[in-house]
């Protein structure tokens, strides 16, 4: 979690990778990340996923993998300058009736 003047202003949540698409092998995954808007592009998500690899080098994974919307061009950018690439994997939820569709981006940790 990333603390401010004003309390919580980022997280990132970590674990193994629960996909059943076939990807690398012993993989951990980033299940979710999050920065306040008003504070994007100030660092902190950048602080956060260096923070959330050591993690996972930590637990013995080789690799990690996340999953971002395809219209979320924005995470696609954050993510490739990070070292992430999109795998061609891909999967739709369904929330409320409306499909989103994922891809997954992964990298070698």
């Amino acid at each position: 979690m990333a603390l401010g003047d004003r309390g919580p202003v980022g997280w990132i949540c970590l674990g193994p990778d629960r996909s059943e698409i076939p990807g690398p092998g012993q993989a951990g995954e980033v299940y979710a990340l999050y920065v306040s808007p008003d504070l994007i592009g100030q660092g902190i998500g950048r602080i956060l996923l260096g923070e959330a690899h050591s993690q996972m080098k930590g637990q013995g994974f080789e690799a990690s993998a996340l999953w971002v919307l395809c219209d979320n061009q924005r995470a696609q950018r954050f993510y490739e300058r990070a070292g992430y690439q999109a795998d061609g994997a891909a999967q739709d939820d369904v929330y409320d009736g409306i499909t989103l569709t994922e891809r997954r981006y992964q990298r070698v940790l």
